[in-house]
């Protein structure tokens, strides 16, 4: 059985600089159109519902965030196992761990169902969301929560593809939902007058249309990627590898939102001292930023996978070269985008909350501090992926735990706590100082690593 289709590139081959590129474009494109959904939900809720409605959704993010992402990070650790098994070129435990990985999401989704739909509302309580959002808050939640098992599923399928070479399926199923998504938040927010719960109905259901196109492309491969929906088991041994790489990149993911948890609380009140302008403002700012951040993300996720399929097939000499490649990269993807954000923020952020001029004043104030240094939270994502493409999952989980989570509430209990310094620009100023700190230390950690491999491997053989 042939491996890898002849429409997929060999991750294992040079050159990389062009191969990188080509693979990662359509992982951008794929992520913009993720982010488009969220966008359409609050343009459109912001020229047809007010800048209340564009907060109520923005005050669920770091939440859903939380829940979500330590299975999010298991759909890491499914593809980290494909790549690697692709690499080595073992068509068997590539089988086990396709079919191990899908009823893993199936699984997962119907856990984050049972306690996201019921407890929204008091986990937004505990949040200290204001009075007049919380309600709408909720119930963008508990929609939200009740189609998460799609959502799951594709990022599980899509990783699959994405570890096997294939980064121009996900991109032409999310072209599809995204149309999609944005027909059915005009339909449900103008016609039927569904407010925040529309917009959340219209990202499920188009959610789950591009969970079914990644099953269907599963399904039709012709290699070891092959999906047999009657072939669906957890394999013990292909389910402990995706937990040895998943498991600490989502518990990073859930740590990191904890931390985001608490920074949205800060921001609850500082909106409550100076109006929900601010919350608002911040919100679409965080919007458009995220933007920024999907652009340079896909160079982490060519780094897991190339190095991935690399470190499976022992070709160490290349994974410094794929890394190199990747930080150059996504420097200059993180000064083109932040920079872009910053010279055109008010438009943009006209776009979600033009009916607030103070809002728009608040989010420039948010932007003009992350997106002229955002390029550092890409070198620190890259080296983070660059590990786990090797197998190192708990390390840079350690690293990034104590370089961002940490040093953030640290500020945010000191620095942030001091009158002078009680400002939305002085809370954000946390997050590059801990990228600078946290990448640092992931590239000694990588260099120590990839020594001790390298004369492990040249030991055994």
């Amino acid at each position: 059985m042939k491996l890898i289709k002849k429409a997929d590139p060999d991750l294992c081959e040079g050159p990389f600089l062009r191969k990188i590129i080509l693979y990662t474009v359509p992982i951008i494109l794929t992520s913009l159109l993720q982010l488009l959904f969220n966008a359409a939900d609050l343009i459109v809720l912001g020229n047809f519902c007010g800048g209340h409605s564009v907060g109520a959704v923005g005050a669920t993010g770091s939440l859903i965030n939380l829940m979500v992402n330590l299975f999010f990070g298991l759909s890491v650790g499914a593809g980290v196992c494909v790549a690697q098994r692709i690499g080595a070129k073992d068509d068997a435990a590539v089988f086990r761990a396709v079919h191990t990985a899908i009823p893993t999401a199936l699984i997962s989704g119907i856990i984050l169902t049972a306690v996201g739909v019921p407890f929204s509302g008091t986990f937004l309580e505990w949040m200290g969301t204001p009075e007049d959002i919380i309600d709408l808050s909720a119930l963008y939640l508990r929609i939200y929560f009740a189609g998460i098992l799609p959502i799951l599923v594709y990022n599980f399928g899509a990783a699959i593809l994405r570890a096997a070479g294939d980064t121009t399926g996900p991109l032409l199923f999310l072209m599809i939902a995204g149309v999609v998504n944005v027909g059915l938040n005009i339909m449900f927010v103008t016609v039927f007058g569904m407010d925040v719960g529309g917009v959340a109905l219209a990202t499920t259901l188009s959610q789950l249309l591009a969970c079914g196109l990644v099953l269907w492309r599963l399904a039709r491969r012709k290699d070891a990627c092959k999906l047999y929906f009657s072939k669906f088991r957890i394999y013990k041994k292909a389910l402990s590898e995706i937990l040895k790489v998943g498991l600490p990149a989502g518990l990073q993911g859930c740590l990191f939102s904890i931390s985001n948890v608490i920074i949205q609380s800060s921001v609850n009140g500082l909106a409550v001292q100076n109006g929900t302008a601010l919350l608002d403002g911040n919100t679409a700012s965080s919007n458009i930023e995220g933007f920024v951040y999907v652009t340079m993300n896909a160079f982490q996720q060519a780094a897991v996978n190339f190095v991935g399929q690399n470190y499976g097939a022992k070709k160490y000499e290349n994974i410094g070269r794929i890394m190199g490649i990747c930080l150059g990269c996504v420097t200059v993807a993180g000064l083109a985008a932040g920079w872009t954000a910053i010279i055109f923020s008010r438009p943009l952020l006209s776009l979600y909350v033009g009916d607030n001029p103070a809002a728009v004043e608040f989010g420039i104030q948010r932007i003009w501090v992350i997106g002229a240094v955002y390029f550092l939270c890409g070198l620190m994502d890259v080296m983070s992926g660059t590990l786990r493409g090797m197998g190192s999952s708990l390390t840079p989980m350690l690293i990034c735990v104590i370089g961002v989570c940490v040093l953030r509430l640290v500020w945010i209990w000191t620095v942030f706590a001091m009158e002078p310094f009680h400002t939305l620009q002085w809370l954000v100023a946390s997050w590059p100082l801990s990228w600078i700190a946290t990448f640092a230390a992931l590239l000694v950690s990588f260099f120590l690593i990839w020594k001790r491999r390298r004369k492990k491997a040249a030991f055994s053989s």
